[in-house]
């Protein structure tokens, strides 16, 4: 089996761009919410919602989030179905499951504050080296990198890094690399300025623009114009399609809604009857009335996709009108029009048949 070659980065040249990237970030850096307190608490939110997210679709969010839970203690005690009708539509519902995880064992263990090293952070739910770099740098000046997709990135234009950046041992190297370099220069201040610039000019799609760049005369991709070669991926698999049918039951002045099984996609979450494949009129009559439900009309609704990670759902939908004197099911519910708006958390898979109804 041929060896892989060693993954060399040239520190020298990632070093002599600390000064003008601090530089520019102090002076060009997005005004953003979280940047506006050193509270780890506060830090660490932020940076949980942003991973996957965009920054701003976050900043509602993030406000309304630390509004109703403002302290770690809050956090812990916040009933699951609050805390996951606060994290609607944000999507990775696990995110937010393992902050309120994290948050008990603060209240436990740590007075209701975070540990205040990253090696501690690591230890609890939901942190990996990147969110607990991001907070002890930003929150507590503490010398750790904080690498993620733009920090990858960055890095690999300017050093010309030949490797996968989604493999692990590429990471690891950049990772090395930037603790080594971190430690000459303000750690939050760094790591934000990585970050910022891979999100607003070194960015994903499309050409980086290199012309408002302040480390563009240290970036070997844009010296040998090549920025488009890098970074390096593998081409990525193709997602899993799977046909689903969605079932939307209006019955006693409300919307049936059926709490997801504890494991899996969309875990614990609510959702209208949402069934594999595609279904009949007659099927859907069937399981209606499995569900405790006498149909009254069955009529079809537009079909919609929805992507996930790994997967795509191709979904279409009935509308069904009926009634019904009981519910066999524990995990099934009526709810008001008005509960599903401000207490029950129905996944964005399901948006567009919300619309249909005038939900969204």
């Amino acid at each position: 089996m041929k060896e892989k070659s060693p993954i060399l980065i040239d520190a020298a040249r990632v070093s002599r761009c600390v000064e003008p990237l601090c530089d520019w970030y102090r002076g060009h850096a997005r005004k953003l919410p979280w940047r506006q307190t050193n509270d780890s608490y506060a830090i660490w939110v932020s940076e949980v919602m942003l991973q996957q997210t965009r920054v701003e679709a976050v900043i509602p969010y993030y406000e309304r989030f630390m509004q109703a839970l403002p302290t770690i203690e809050a956090l812990a005690e916040v009933d699951d179905d609050v805390l996951l009708k606060l994290w609607e539509g944000l999507g990775y519902y696990s995110r937010a499951r393992n902050l309120k995880k994290a948050a008990q064992i603060c209240v436990v263990q740590y007075d209701g504050k975070l540990p205040g090293s990253d090696t501690a952070l690591l230890k609890l739910p939901g942190f990996g080296p990147y969110t607990a770099g991001a907070v002890a740098s930003i929150a507590w000046n503490l010398p750790v990198p904080a690498v993620d997709g733009n920090v990858m990135r960055v890095i690999s234009r300017i050093t010309a890094l030949e490797h996968d950046i989604k493999e692990p041992a590429t990471v690891r190297a950049v990772r090395a690399l930037l603790f080594d370099v971190i430690k000459t220069c303000e750690p939050g201040i760094f790591n934000q300025a990585l970050m910022e610039l891979g999100a607003c000019v070194c960015v994903p799609n499309g050409a980086p623009r290199c012309a408002s760049c302040p480390v563009s005369s240290y970036c070997i991709a844009r010296e040998n114009d090549q920025t488009e070669l890098f970074p390096v991926k593998a081409p990525k698999k193709q997602r899993r399609v799977e046909e689903k049918t969605v079932i939307v039951v209006c019955v006693n002045d409300g919307i049936l809604l059926c709490k997801r099984e504890s494991k899996g996609l969309l875990a614990n979450l609510y959702s209208f009857l949402c069934e594999d494949g595609h279904l009949t009129t007659e099927a859907v009559t069937r399981i209606c009335r499995q569900h405790g439900i006498a149909v009254e009309s069955v009529s079809a609704m537009k079909p919609a996709k929805h992507i996930f990670t790994h997967i795509e759902w191709h979904m279409i939908g009935y509308l069904v009108q009926g009634n019904s004197s009981a519910l066999p099911y524990e995990n099934d519910i009526i709810a008001t029009r008005q509960e599903i708006q401000t207490v029950y958390s129905v996944p964005r898979a399901f948006a567009s048949y919300q619309k249909e109804i005038g939900l969204l």
